[in-house]
């Protein structure tokens, strides 16, 4: 029979800028940083550090001095392991594959407890430096990386097609980042938490037209830290905890931007992911309460919600417009206040989305708490979800 696996702890730092330059004297470690949300997440589960079988940490981002950085930090909290203790890369998908892997050992039986973590620092990069990075990583180097093709770039592109098929106006995709940031003006982990009108954000510089500066990520440092056990293990500590219920994969195939004519605002991976994942979980998507999705813009959020089956083909920007996916609507979407808002420290990013459902599906989510959230799902993305990973969880409490 299959182990089930369960969140049990969680930990993060506030997103925001907590690297130090070269040149200061007084350096953030991030080893220091990650040790403390350890002992933090642990504590929150209620396990004893030599219960500890795995640790999967996300791979640092290149401008980590400290490189094996997870076997430093294993060093540092004196931790034997034998599961496994390894670094996993993914892009944006990074953090949600950690997560997969600590729940591959707990499934195969390695581990009965294991930690998905990790740090993302790059604020006090410079912009050139971090921008080279990105389209390095995220776009073809020979045709598009030096056309200086950027993944807000290909958003555009996305938010123009879905304006012209669906009558979507530039207001109703401004509305997303509204209420994300209403959304992070309740959530102490969000990078920005001051409210903005509709006004602000369509009076907002451009980026790349037709999204403006509210409405793409901002750079931001991030780490976090989630203790998952096996089912026997969570029930035994007599505490509420998350079961994984259902996870979906797929990759369409494609690079960023496909050089062959598809449907480019479909998402068919996130479609068929979700579809896996709500399979599995004996849900539909009608059945979620809430949904924490990898949406770097605002019309990754539109597109993703109705990829997941949130909200109808062509109406994810008209739900965020009227309220559907706000606090208090039919189905509240990035109650954390979204990469736009929360903060999106790309490498980490996933795990604050398990870390947001972790608080609300274990009634601790104060303020922006979904009344009796039973249901949820999170999800990670490569470029312009060409791939996707769906995972579905449910409260016990």
């Amino acid at each position: 029979m299959t182990r089930r696996v369960a969140i049990v702890g969680a930990s993060a730092i506030p997103v925001g800028r907590h690297q130090t330059a070269d040149d200061e004297a007084l350096q953030a470690l991030e080893h220091e940083i990650l040790v403390k949300l350890v002992a933090e997440a642990v504590a929150d589960a209620g396990v004893e550090k030599r219960d500890i079988g795995s640790a999967v940490f996300t791979l640092p981002r290149p401008y980590t001095r400290q490189k094996y950085l997870h076997t430093f930090v294993i060093s540092q909290l004196r931790l034997a392991c034998r599961g496994s203790v390894l670094e996993v890369m993914g892009n944006g998908m990074t953090a949600a594959l950690a997560i997969d892997q600590a729940c591959n050992d707990i499934i195969l039986g390695r581990a009965d407890v294991a930690l998905a973590l990790g740090i993302n620092m790059e604020s006090a990069v410079s912009a050139a430096e971090h921008a080279m990075s990105s389209m390095r990583t995220t776009g073809d180097v020979d045709f598009q990386t030096s056309a200086g093709f950027t993944p807000i770039s290909w958003y555009a592109m996305d938010a123009m097609r879905y304006m012209h098929e669906h009558g979507a106006t530039r207001e109703q995709l401004a509305s997303v980042a509204v209420k994300n940031r209403f959304h992070a003006s309740l959530n102490p982990l969000a990078q920005y938490r001051k409210p903005i009108t509709l006004e602000e954000v369509v009076g907002q510089r451009p980026i790349v037209e037709p999204l403006g500066l509210y409405e793409v990520p901002p750079r931001g440092d991030g780490a976090a830290c989630l203790v998952l056990a096996s089912e026997e293990v969570a029930r035994s500590l007599n505490r509420p905890y998350v079961l994984f219920r259902g996870r979906g994969f797929c990759h369409d195939g494609s690079h960023q931007i496909d050089d062959c004519p598809k449907d480019m605002i479909g998402f068919t991976a996130a479609r068929e992911a979700s579809m896996a994942a709500y399979r599995e979980a004996g849900i539909g998507a009608s059945d979620l309460d809430l949904a924490e999705v990898y949406a770097p813009c605002t019309i990754v959020e539109v597109l993703v919600s109705e990829a997941l089956g949130l909200v109808p083909t062509g109406r994810g920007a008209a739900a965020a417009t009227e309220g559907e996916t706000r606090l208090g609507g039919r189905i509240p979407i990035s109650t954390s206040g979204g990469l736009t808002s929360r903060g999106h420290p790309s490498y980490v990013t996933s795990l604050y989305n398990f870390v947001e459902l972790a608080d609300q599906l274990r009634g601790r989510a104060g303020n922006r708490q979904v009344p009796d959230a039973r249901f949820g799902i999170s999800t990670g993305e490569l470029g312009n979800y060409n791939a996707c990973l769906a995972h579905v969880l449910e409260a016990v409490r």
